[in-house]
């Protein structure tokens, strides 16, 4: 993947748009991932020899699509990592849930990861899980719902459990739902936090442009 889209770029951080099914760090499997392909950017547009430094300080799932920020130096990625643990880091989600959810609401869970999956469970076995949402729009022919979601906690496929636990998974979800072959229905379009160095506010904005997302006029 040769032409990665760039939303914001400086001495200390690397804003990209992360395509649908590309990992976010490479894995056992060798597939493409995100890390490196931005590596590589950097290598050649700067004519940097041997390895580039580039911090990884958060990450979407394969199937997610959307905003991510790498950090150029170990100071950003150090301060980036302070944010999201004092929550002044925010990541606001799109997807598409089957069903008409309701307008809005708060989903608190506890959940508990197994291997390569995810559970509810007890306040002494798990950890904390919130999420905010709200309803933008709704396609009755498909009986889909389009959910602005306020991620407050970032749990292992967190969105999509507790979605499909409240009977709404997410549209091509094969692992929470029973929905395959088809594109996963979340995208993390919005991303806030503010620059390590000049302290300035940063707000990124993404949306995309494929299915299911186009089943919606909004």
């Amino acid at each position: 993947m040769n032409n990665i889209k760039i939303l914001y770029e400086d001495n200390h951080l690397l804003v990209v748009i992360k395509p649908i099914n590309i990992l976010s760090q490479s894995d056992i499997t060798n597939n493409e991932d995100m890390l490196t392909i931005s590596k590589e950017y950097i290598k050649k547009k700067y004519n940097k020899p041997g390895n580039v430094y580039l911090g990884l300080v958060h990450r979407l799932d394969k199937p997610t699509g959307g905003i991510m920020v790498f950090a150029r130096t170990s100071k950003a990625a150090r301060r980036l990592s302070e944010q999201i643990k004092n929550k002044t880091f925010k990541k606001t989600y799109l997807a598409v849930v089957h069903g008409n959810i309701k307008d809005k609401d708060t989903l608190i869970d506890y959940l508990k990861k197994v291997e390569t999956k995810s559970y509810i469970t007890t306040k002494d076995d798990g950890k904390y899980a919130e999420l905010s949402y709200k309803k933008l729009d709704y396609n009755k022919k498909e009986n889909l719902s389009l959910v602005e979601i306020n991620l407050k906690t970032g749990r292992n496929h967190q969105i999509r459990l507790q979605f499909s636990s409240r009977n709404y998974p997410l549209y091509g979800d094969s692992k929470y739902g029973n929905d395959s072959n088809k594109n996963l229905g979340l995208y993390a379009y919005k991303l806030e936090f503010i620059h390590p160095t000049t302290k300035e506010q940063l707000s990124f904005t993404n949306y995309p442009n494929y299915s299911p997302f186009t089943l919606f006029e909004k």
